[in-house]
């Protein structure tokens, strides 16, 4: 963590305040944005801003600034109001630093055959999680961070996978209610809910917005059969990136229409395979080829789509890039549904009977609850 001690200089010009730490690193902050972040123009109840955009100077000078205890002391030409910003406040919100959240920071993983669901992923009981507010902290962050995490000890009732929930995020209900069972059904509707062996997949990509994250829980586990199977996406999209920049730009650039259609749902959206945020990164993998519908590409982008579509699948079915493990009766694992694809081997229900139940859970309030424990335990470590 950056601390007053750790700062070697502060410099600045009218137009920008620049910090050099003691590791090298440097940290620049544009005048404009000093002033849109005064603490004076912020509610100190709720925390809000009190001020728009355009009640500010369009570009006020920095006169001067020094460092004075523990924060750096600003004053602007033509102002008679310094402002003072804390030097860990100004670490935290520099360019790249995700604001000191750990759970921003993404681990990728890629070898997942090389992988072991206990030892190299967020794992631990039920109880634990529960009962003691630094393990939950940080299987959610490591949840957050790997995009899969596995919890023990789950009591085998229907009821167990929302309770358990209650302390990881909110369930987010879609036509199949707030949970579904995984188990096989004459003619069903989803092939999820039959013995067939499933290739890596995301789920629900024909949905809106696409749920975030998803939970497993094992009721019945396969005496045979019905392994689990999952593939980090993020990481295999950086891994088409830097083997095939040409596919992977593609695949970014063309949306694909996916539908679902039962007795009770008929639903349709259109997003590419892989979605990229502002700055570039891949901020989802969207990829299920059972429920992909026709296409309809530019007369000259069908082929090299195709061919960029047929690339990435290939690397969907590479076991060296599967982590591969058996939930056993009891187990439950959680997962984000826009990064980690996930599949299973078949299996046959009528010697071994196979019963998940699954439920699916709000993106932001996976991230929230995260955000949420980390601060009041911080709050408590001080007090």
């Amino acid at each position: 963590m950056k601390t007053p001690a750790t700062v070697k200089r502060v410099k600045s010009t009218p137009q920008s305040l620049t910090i050099e730490w003691s590791d090298g690193e440097i940290g620049e902050f544009a005048s404009l944005w000093l002033r849109d972040n005064l603490r004076e123009d912020r509610d100190p109840h709720s925390g809000q801003r009190l001020i728009d955009i355009t009640e500010l100077p369009e570009e006020p000078r920095i006169r001067s600034a020094v460092l004075d205890a523990g924060a750096v002391r600003v004053e602007w030409e033509g102002e008679s109001r310094p402002a003072s910003f804390e030097i860990e406040w100004l670490a935290g919100h520099a360019y790249g630093s995700n604001g000191q959240r750990p759970e921003l920071s993404s681990a990728l993983w890629l070898e997942g055959e090389v992988l072991d669901a206990r030892r190299d992923f967020a794992h631990c009981s039920l109880s634990a999680l529960r009962g003691n507010p630094g393990t939950r902290l940080e299987w959610l962050t490591r949840l957050l961070q790997q995009g899969i995490a596995f919890l023990s000890e789950v009591p085998t009732t229907k009821s167990a996978i929302l309770e358990a929930m209650s302390a990881i995020g909110r369930v987010f209900e879609t036509n199949y209610g707030l949970v579904f069972d995984v188990q096989s059904v004459p003619e069903p509707e989803n092939l999820a809910y039959s013995d067939r062996g499933l290739g890596l997949h995301t789920d629900n990509p024909y949905r809106e917005p696409v749920p975030g994250f998803q939970a497993l829980h094992a009721l019945l586990a396969s005496r045979e059969g019905g392994d689990s199977l999952f593939a980090d996406g993020h990481a295999l999209a950086e891994h088409l990136r830097a083997n095939d920049p040409g596919a992977f730009r593609l695949l970014t650039q063309i949306a694909v229409p996916f539908q679902y259609s039962s007795k009770g749902a008929e639903l349709y959206a259109q997003r590419p395979l892989i979605q990229l945020s502002c700055r570039g990164a891949v901020s989802a993998v969207h990829y299920n080829s059972r429920s992909i519908a026709p296409l309809a590409p530019a007369k000259d982008e069908a082929v090299p789509f195709y061919a960029a579509y047929r690339r990435f699948a290939a690397l969907l079915r590479e076991p060296r890039f599967q982590l591969r493990c058996k939930l056993e009766d009891a187990d439950l694992v959680v997962f984000d549904n826009q990064r980690i694809l996930h599949g299973r081997t078949g299996f046959s229900s009528a010697q071994f009977p196979r019963h998940l139940r699954g439920c699916y859970l709000t993106r932001d309030s996976v991230y929230g609850q995260t955000a949420l424990l980390r601060r009041n335990i911080e709050r408590e470590t001080r007090s």
